[in-house]
């Protein structure tokens, strides 16, 4: 079944600034390309044809299975699958989901019982995910049927999405990869928890995943005390949620997520605003001054091309200076920031309007990163790093379509997550190998 739901219509998108003026051809040969004689086309080598199937954007592979029935087969042919491995480009896409404020959701659901019609709206906005091409501002809608209630997306890496139980306590862990829908539950956290913070970061050999904060002292009472940490790769060694670590004193971290960089998570904490930093290897927390944290709002940390990025709004309320969006990024010394990026301020002042003081988060992948309103399901800033462009991201066609009314004024925003489409993901095999005692998990 094909798991892509492509957008009926194109939007245009017009970059804002650093606009060229480019010649526009006419060449009939370029807009007339020949066609491809069918007696060549036949005659090409299966090895030759499978390459260029593995190459092909997920979209035009799923398309492509209906032709024959070989084609279809090739997803469950281990011969190709290792190939795709090797000759399939990255592509840095993100992928949004629909819903309220995560933690907001969480609390309630865990402080009272929540009316019928809100598990329903909940249920629908987990089921359900908006894939996003940055490369050619393209939308599409992919299904996760195999996710139960009470699960929330909490990371992604490695073309797996990683979902967290809501319910307050240990915390179950399934990974997915919506492509194949494919299922992986991991062994639950030891210590119970409310909305912890988590990181996660998948190699073809390795995973690691870490949960901090929000340590649940007591049924009413939540405290950022302790992290935890979960490891296994193809060399053998594993560590199931034996290692823990002490967080600094005074953290206080709301975002509910970290980032994956050079071997360390990093996460923001505030009142005041810095960063903290978790050293896998040693297992030892440290914290980070935040550039011009005085004066920051909605900060966000994305990881963009292996390097820690700070991307906020900065206000100086008391100096002559505009109010700005600004990008850091953290040096190799790991204690000092460099401004990278400025949001041009025509721009800027256009985006504070429609922002209207809600905040906005930043999620990044690739050259790209994503600067999302609050409480708004289609407003966003795309940003390209190597081409230096801002654009306003086209709506996602599909939130109307699946937002099923009713919702009570309450205007649900995009959870955003970089991720990678891949058909084949080497360490699922690893895992679903394993023989360690994991509970079993039941809907």
């Amino acid at each position: 079944m094909d798991p892509f739901h492509t957008s009926p219509i194109s939007i245009p998108n017009i970059p804002y600034g650093f606009m060229n003026s480019i010649p526009i051809t006419t060449n009939t040969s370029i807009m007339n390309p020949p066609r491809m004689d069918c007696r060549i086309w036949s005659r090409l080598p299966h090895r030759l044809i499978d390459r260029i199937i593995a190459c092909l954007p997920p979209p035009a592979f799923f398309r492509a299975r209906s032709v024959c029935k070989r084609w279809y087969s090739l997803i469950f042919s281990n011969t190709f699958l290792e190939l795709y491995l090797q000759v399939s480009p990255h592509r840095h896409w993100f992928l949004f989901f629909k819903q309220q404020s995560l933690k907001n959701h969480i609390l309630k659901n865990n402080s009272t019982t929540t009316s019928n019609n809100n598990n329903n709206t909940c249920c629908r906005a987990h089921c359900e995910g908006y894939l996003f091409d940055p490369d050619n501002l393209k939308w599409y809608r992919i299904s996760f049927p195999l996710i139960p209630t009470g699960f929330s997306p909490a990371s992604s890496s490695g073309g797996l999405i990683c979902w967290v139980s809501e319910e307050g306590g240990s915390k179950s862990i399934l990974l997915c990869n919506p492509l194949i829908n494919s299922l992986v539950q991991l062994p639950s956290t030891l210590r119970p928890r409310l909305c912890p913070s988590i990181g996660l970061t998948i190699t073809n050999s390795s995973i690691d995943l870490a949960f901090a904060g929000d340590d649940l002292i007591s049924p009413y009472a939540v405290k950022n005390l302790t992290s935890e940490s979960f490891h296994i790769d193809g060399g053998g060694f594993y560590s199931i949620w034996g290692t823990t670590a002490s967080l600094p004193r005074l953290c206080s971290l709301e975002s509910g997520r970290m980032v994956h960089v050079e071997g360390r998570f990093y996460c923001m904490n505030y009142s005041p605003f810095s960063v903290l930093g978790y050293d896998i290897s040693m297992n030892e927390w440290s914290k980070i001054q935040a550039p011009m944290r005085r004066f920051l709002r909605s900060p966000s940390l994305v990881e963009s091309r292996g390097k820690l990025i700070l991307v906020a709004a900065v206000e100086k309320s008391k100096l002559n200076v505009p109010k700005s969006m600004r990008l850091w990024t953290l040096q190799e010394c790991g204690s000092m920031w460099v401004e990278m990026e400025r949001m041009p301020q025509q721009l800027y002042n256009q985006f504070a309007e429609i922002e209207d003081g809600r905040g906005f988060n930043s999620v990044a992948h690739g050259q790209f990163v994503v600067i999302q309103v609050k409480g708004s399901a289609d407003k966003a800033l795309l940003f390209d790093f190597v081409g230096k462009k801002w654009a306003w991201i086209p709506p996602c066609p599909y939130i109307n379509m699946s937002s099923g009314g009713g919702g009570g004024g309450r205007e649900d925003e995009l959870h955003g997550f970089p991720y990678e489409p891949r058909l084949a993901v080497p360490i699922t095999a690893l895992l679903e190998q394993l023989t360690l005692p994991f509970t079993n998990f039941t809907a």
